[in-house]
């Protein structure tokens, strides 16, 4: 027994190194479009922000999509191990051919199939939690995996600015796709294990018994509690996330004044802030009661939106990249709650396709943000109080949702829990 309970925390361990080199892979073209060799390989330019923040978010479009249509087949036919798999093969292959694309628009379908190729990779590690562990101890295995996403953050930024100015960008992808098949797919043979759970249905014996089972687990997922308002939530959630990690590079090269090598270690700064706020937040997840969760996202939210916006309003530079420290540290309380959240309200043989709309509605959403702050960073950059300084504060207002969606939420919870309490008083 204590051999099982231990050797589930070596796949939490797992899907924490797959999702941290995972979004060093999502975040290699944010440091890209900073140099000049690769703008021009794909027909881009340095002004040209719009397209370059469509890079960020075809991956995004990808992933969204991919999180809908392919995670109940990966959940209902291939499992989690081979699913992941089958993810980690796809998504090193392509990144590894990626200097191959001699075009903006090959580079631009490339992305999307990364994107697709990594979609089911949070939905597969919320089922592999649900499995393991029960919803009073979800926050520290759910804040684990999420740490995954500042530390690849915090490591890809420095790493990837180092080969890009110590090698070239080519060496960026080629190392890159190597790790992803080097190291995450061996360790997902040697340490993902998935219990048999009853979910009352066969094994598919035709493609026919296959596509019915995939349309039963996403009727069950919809009928999750709060699917709706989690969906809502997480959007705002990841907009700040994909808004700020892909222009936090250009921003302190090009509106603080930074070199490249000091951009790379000051961006990897609040990644590091947001590893931290991830344990934490955990950690917070397990000793509150469960009805009190929802309030993380309201004080974390409150957080960021202040820091931000000191952020783009001091004059110092440095104290510009605190801020930034402190918003990421507040981004990351928040993080671990939206896993727990839908394991909290989904059913075990629904978790997966559950977190898949909500992880894939939320990203499809928010990957329209880098485009979006692209395109005003772009338009105006004339103007006084506009470019970066208006592109960031478009920050601000996701928070804003994410703190109405929060106070929804803990509100619900509350009235849930009344309406359990009263019948056993009576």
């Amino acid at each position: 027994m204590k051999d099982s309970r231990s050797l589930r925390w070596w796949g939490v361990i797992t899907l924490f190194v797959i999702v941290a080199i995972s979004y060093v892979d999502r975040i290699n073209i944010s440091v890209l479009i900073t140099d000049r060799d690769f703008l021009s390989h794909i027909g881009l330019t340095s002004d040209d922000r719009t397209r370059q923040g469509l890079l960020a978010t075809a991956f995004m479009v990808g992933y969204g999509v991919s999180s809908f249509v392919l995670t109940p087949f990966a959940a209902a036919l291939f499992g989690v191990r081979r699913s992941l798999v089958a993810g980690l093969l796809l998504w090193g292959v392509v990144t590894f051919l990626s200097p191959t694309m001699n075009s903006y628009g090959l580079l631009l379908a490339s992305r999307i199939l990364l994107g697709v190729s990594e979609g089911p990779l949070f939905s597969l590690a919320g089922s592999y939690i649900k499995a393991h562990f029960e919803s009073r101890e979800n926050g520290k295995p759910n804040s684990l995996v999420n740490m995954g996403t500042g530390l690849g953050l915090a490591v890809g930024y420095p790493f990837v600015g180092y080969l890009v100015a110590g090698h070239d960008w080519q060496t960026s992808f080629h190392v890159l796709g190597l790790v992803n098949i080097a190291l995450g797919i061996p360790l997902v043979l040697a340490f993902i294990r998935m219990p048999k759970v009853e979910t009352g249905l066969p094994a598919p014996k035709s493609l026919g018994d296959a596509f019915g089972q995939v349309g039963q687990i996403v009727r069950g997922a919809m009928h999750t509690r709060y699917l709706v308002l989690v969906t809502v939530l997480t959007a705002a959630f990841l907009s700040y996330l994909w808004g700020s990690s892909n222009w936090l590079p250009a921003y302190l090269k090009e509106s603080r004044g930074f070199s490249l090598r000091e951009m790379g270690w000051l961006a990897s700064l609040p990644q590091y802030a947001s590893v931290a706020a991830v344990f934490v937040g955990g950690m917070i997840i397990d000793r509150i009661e469960r009805r009190q969760v929802p309030l993380i996202f309201v004080g974390g939210s409150l957080g960021v939106a202040v820091a931000v916006w000191m952020a783009i309003h001091v004059q110092d530079r440095y104290a510009a990249a605190y801020c930034l420290i402190a918003a990421n540290f507040c981004w990351g309380l928040m993080s671990p709650a939206i896993p727990s959240t839908v394991q909290h309200c989904a059913r075990p043989e629904h978790v997966a396709s559950a977190y898949g709309v909500v992880n894939g509605a939320g990203s499809l959403v928010a990957g329209f943000m880098p485009a979006i702050m692209g395109a005003v960073i772009g338009w105006t950059s004339r103007s006084a109080g506009g470019g970066f300084m208006a592109g960031f504060g478009m920050l601000v207002g996701t928070q804003a949702v994410v703190m109405l969606c929060g106070l929804v939420l803990w509100l619900r919870e509350r009235g849930a829990s009344h309406h359990d309490v009263a019948p056993r008083a009576a």
